[in-house]
């Protein structure tokens, strides 16, 4: 299903279509990564802070979480950015 369309300018870039970036919790400076699959398809997506990172950031973990818990943590609070970044704009 086709979502939105981008333009690549002469120096190489693209403007990612805002209800793109609000789906996926885009903001300036997020990095995207490029796949390809076997057939040759390209996709994109937002590079997601692994918990490696998170560790390296903060320090070792003091509050222990189940997978299930961090999940709904996470979609709080893209969902709450998300509603921070709308309320900005309007």
């Amino acid at each position: 299903m086709l979502i939105a369309t981008s333009k690549v300018t002469n120096q190489g870039q693209i403007s990612v279509p805002a209800q793109v970036r609000r789906d996926l919790g885009i903001r300036a400076g997020t990095e995207l990564l490029w796949d390809r699959n076997e057939d040759g398809d390209y996709t994109v997506r937002p590079k997601r802070l692994t918990l490696a990172d998170l560790h390296r950031v903060v320090g070792p973990a003091t509050v222990r979480l189940t997978d299930q818990e961090l999940h709904r943590a996470r979609r709080e609070f893209l969902a709450s950015r998300t509603k921070r970044l709308d309320a900005k704009k309007g």
